[in-house]
């Protein structure tokens, strides 16, 4: 009871402690003498809704003079004598109700107007307009359904702690009706992305969480303990493996939506835990990736957004036009006039990395040390579209090599807005091949990188047994979601990002 209103306190900006207890303790008052009058609203079990408030707004014309049967969160309310307006919140928006004691009845209407903000009620009645313009349902009954025993913030101020918004996405999403937007049009999103891979003859699968060797990414893994199996195992950070056991199984086109968990940092563009969408394609290349990639982009947006034209942090993006395709040796050419290209040996590549004050580590080589000046040097200038391709085979330990320069391979990065959008592979189906890849992350691990990868003996196992030429994407559906509903830190679509847990 104290953390709640403590809360409260917090909600209601300076309003004083003990007003708030005070109010908190009449609205248990209020529940305990319906209770006790056989009006528990915890009892009722179900409403019939008919219709959302947006539904009769956008289409009076259909409602009007009809009955309507409409359930929400009451979030203002005017007692005028013997008639009065609240206002209805439900999932798509909200609309005025005119409540009457002649229609509801004596006793109903003096239930009514012992209603607080925030509770949850149902009403009957009919469309129309008022004299101000305003559509409305005029109520015949109405019914409280769940009471609020807490305090929502002060209207016109809304919930704006950023951190309690955060910890309290429920409210937060009750007093800013563009957050409540955000979350539905993430949800339009993944389904917008499902209809696109089906189409194209994709299979949707799910895959193990729980592995005992977490590959396919670089990154430190969360670990936790099996007490059936009395065995240690990782949660997974990535889905890639076992996706391609599929292809190896004849599955040509799967693709998984789901939870992964990375035991790193939070910032504007990480969680421990986010949403990856990874998809694998038989008998194709990253160039065929290149194109699948750009076509759902351009789809997704079209039908989520209604344009592929967006706009993201005030910098117009344009989803439509065909995406910039550069190596990425060539971007760092564009954008430094450095060329790797000339730079042949580790030794060079370290001498001008200290020349340029690009940090690097003893263990790194000539592939990493072009990785690091492209995250220094380039990234920042990616603004729209623009697909970053051939990437050192030191940085992408399962991406197969290209045919006529072994000491690059056939990946590509998807930016937008200066951001990794996805990372896609020829996938490696080498199997001898990919044990030296794996023997040389043992060494960058047993050397300090706690992000290598660990020899998967199953999964060459499954690559002995034939893997196809293959396709493969990974896309970080949280960064998707950022860039199409123009919000800045993946905290904001995420429903419940990770915090730090505050004392009770």
């Amino acid at each position: 009871m104290a953390q709640q209103n403590q809360n409260s306190n917090q909600n209601q900006g300076n309003q004083p402690q003990q007003d708030i207890n005070q109010l908190l303790k009449v609205r248990r008052e209020k529940l305990a003498e319906l209770q006790a009058a056989g009006k528990d609203p915890f009892a009722i079990t179900k409403y019939d809704v008919t219709v959302h408030s947006t539904d009769v707004k956008d289409n009076y014309e259909a409602w009007e003079g009809k009955e309507v049967s409409i359930a929400g969160r009451m979030m203002s309310k005017r007692v005028m004598g013997k008639a009065s307006f609240c206002n209805v919140q439900d999932l798509k928006g909200n609309i005025q109700c005119y409540v009457a004691r002649d229609d509801l009845g004596e006793e109903a209407y003096k239930d009514f107007k012992r209603m607080d903000i925030g509770d949850i009620v149902g009403v009957k009645g009919i469309v129309f307009t008022t004299k101000m313009g305003e559509i409305s349902v005029h109520a015949k009954s109405m019914v409280l359904l769940s009471k609020s025993l807490q305090i929502l913030p002060e209207k016109y101020h809304g919930l704006t702690n950023t951190d309690m918004r955060y910890r309290q996405r429920y409210v937060d999403l009750i007093m800013n009706e563009d957050v409540r937007k955000t979350f539905v049009m993430r949800s339009r999103i993944i389904s917008s992305i499902r209809r696109y891979l089906d189409g194209q003859g994709f299979l949707e699968v799910e895959t193990p969480m729980l592995v005992a060797n977490a590959g396919g990414a670089a990154a430190r893994p969360f670990e936790t303990h099996y007490n059936a199996l009395d065995e240690d195992v990782k949660l997974r950070i990535s889905l890639e493996l076992y996706l391609k056991r599929l292809i190896v199984g004849g599955m040509e086109r799967v693709y998984e939506i789901g939870r992964v968990f990375r035991n790193e940092g939070l910032d504007t563009r990480h969680n421990p835990e986010f949403t990856l969408m990874e998809l694998y394609q038989a008998y194709t290349d990253y160039y065929g990736m290149m194109d699948l990639t750009e076509n759902m982009f351009r789809h997704v947006a079209q039908e989520v957004c209604g344009t592929t034209t967006i706009t993201y942090s005030g910098v117009e993006i344009d989803l439509g036009k065909p995406f910039e395709r550069l190596t990425m040796i060539d971007a760092i050419k564009k954008y430094t006039g450095i060329d790797f290209e000339e730079i042949k040996t580790t030794e060079e590549a370290k001498k001008l990395a200290d020349e340029k004050e690009v940090h690097y580590e003893a263990r790194h080589t000539r592939g990493d040390i072009i990785n690091l000046f492209f995250e220094e040097f380039v990234e920042e200038h990616l603004i729209q579209p623009t697909f970053i391709m051939d990437h050192p085979v030191e940085v992408s330990p399962l991406t197969k090599r290209k045919p006529d320069k072994s000491e690059l391979v056939e990946r590509f990065e998807l930016f937008i807005y200066a951001r990794e959008m996805c990372n896609a592979y020829s996938e490696l189906n080498d199997p001898i091949d990919q044990r030296a890849r794996f023997a040389a992350q043992e060494e960058a691990f047993a050397a300090g990188d706690e992000e290598a990868n660990h020899t998967d003996e199953d999964f060459l196992n499954a690559l002995e047994i034939g893997m196809p030429p293959t396709g493969g994407i990974g896309y970080g559906i949280d960064r998707l979601v950022m860039l199409l509903t123009d919000s800045p830190a993946i905290r904001d679509v995420l429903l419940f990002p990770t915090m730090k847990s505050i004392d009770r």
